[in-house]
């Protein structure tokens, strides 16, 4: 008798790109998870305001936000992972170049522009590049899994930049940062490949028999990225979704990641104390974005983003209530509750941008997140601004509660119709 023995499948190679291009997007988020922790050690040392501070904050977040469209446009013409590569070498270069200032213009340079660029060039619309190259089965929860990838390497590197700073100054934890985006390069050119065709296989969830096909390289990046905005820009699904995602930035990097530990402190919170807390919430948004990929598999999106933006305006309401020098249930209770919302948004957003847009949506996804970045960029300065001027953050967050509500709204007022938008961009996908 001979038995046949089928050969054992191997583990598809998205599995191992996804596996990179998280840790990839891991070692980006440590140094964006800084400029709450530093606030203080900055404006002790060198007597900026914090304004001055948020200011370099605000260029960060417009250049990560701005750059993200042509990020994804240099991904379709050079590769995915030389300019993820690239980008985290940027990085380095931005966190360990703060280590030598000594004005705020310098500040600005490294921790703005910098910083800025690199980290922008492995923004949201990386993780939806790879997913959309590389996933069609479960697309929706791998694109939660590489979001969550900003929360772990905040709960990864937040404790440890807020101790650095306290015991060893902030230069010390400036250069871990530096260091550790450096050693996550080997990964990126190791296990990234730009597309399934590259290695002579396809997506993981299409057919078997489907073409192995490279899309041919797109050259222009500058002018494709303009050009899918220009047409974007013609539908009202674009405006709605960039409006709901400024607002999404505006009371997330912008508010909460900035001024949240410089918040706490002001109520009598020690410093590590306040951000162990905030990287309590990325321990918990890892569980709430994938369980927001999973859902987006399975429910309309647009009904998520509308649930997911006016819990967040009811925690953010009752946030200023909950501040007291120590940690009571009250905050417990918001800390699991807005890590579970905080970017549950963006597995449902990205899915809309693909769906209504089609193969040019991870660029339309790009200018989406420019517009959460603009949002994030203008809290970070006017909630500094609010507390330089009244002594406390309270008016910044019922403001941004309110803001949460309009997001809400815009959301659910999304068009179920995808065929105009996709017709409309058909002309340079």
């Amino acid at each position: 008798m001979t038995v046949e023995t089928r050969p054992a499948r191997r583990l598809h190679r998205a599995w191992f790109v996804a596996a990179a291009a998280f840790v990839a997007l891991l070692a980006a988020a440590g140094f964006r998870a800084a400029p709450g922790v530093l606030i203080d050690p900055l404006h002790e040392e060198f007597g900026w305001s914090r304004a001055t501070i948020g200011s370099a904050v605000s260029v960060n977040l417009v250049l990560y936000g701005l750059f993200a469209p042509f990020a994804a446009a240099l991904m379709e013409r050079f590769g995915i992972r030389r300019v993820a590569a690239t980008a985290l070498c940027v990085v380095a270069l931005g966190a360990g170049g703060t280590v030598f200032m000594s004005a705020s213009w310098q500040l600005i340079l490294c921790w703005g522009v910098l910083v800025g660029l690199g980290t922008g060039s492995m923004a949201m619309s990386f993780a939806a590049m790879v997913a959309t190259r590389w996933f069609i089965r479960h697309r929706g929860v791998v694109t939660g899994v590489l979001t969550a990838a900003g929360a772990t390497g905040q709960l990864i590197f937040l404790p440890l930049i807020a101790s650095l700073a306290a015991d060893d100054g902030w230069r010390t934890a400036s250069m871990v940062i530096a260091i550790a985006a450096l050693a996550v390069v080997p990964v990126v050119l190791l296990a990234v490949r730009d597309h399934p065709a590259d290695i002579g296989t396809v997506a993981y969830g299409a057919p078997e028999d489907a073409e192995v096909a490279r899309p041919a390289p797109k050259v222009g990046t500058v002018r494709r990225g303009l050009s899918v905005l220009f047409q974007a820009a013609r539908t009202r699904t674009f405006w709605l979704l960039a409006v709901g995602f400024a607002i999404c930035g505006a009371t997330t990097n912008g508010l909460v990641s900035t001024h949240f530990v410089p918040a706490a402190h002001d109520h009598g919170m020690p410093q590590t104390t306040a951000a162990s807390l905030l990287a309590l919430v990325g321990v918990f948004d890892v569980v709430g974005t994938i369980a927001s990929g999973w859902l987006t598999d399975r429910v309309d999106p647009r009904i998520l983003l509308g649930v997911y933006y006016a819990l967040r305006g009811v925690s953010l309401a009752l946030l200023p209530q909950l501040f007291t020098n120590s940690v009571q249930p009250s905050m417990w209770a918001f800390i699991l509750f807005y890590g579970l919302d905080w970017v549950a948004t963006v597995p449902p957003t990205v899915a809309l941008c693909s769906r209504s847009f089609g193969e040019a949506g991870p660029i339309v996804f790009g200018w989406v997140f420019a517009c959460h970045q603009l949002g994030a960029a203008f809290a970070a300065s006017a909630a500094g601004a609010v507390r330089d001027q009244f002594g406390d953050y309270a008016i910044a967050w019922y403001v941004a509660a309110g803001l949460a509500v309009i997001a809400s709204v815009a959301s659910l007022s999304i068009s179920r119709s995808r065929k105009s938008q996709k017709a409309q961009l058909a002309q340079v996908a």
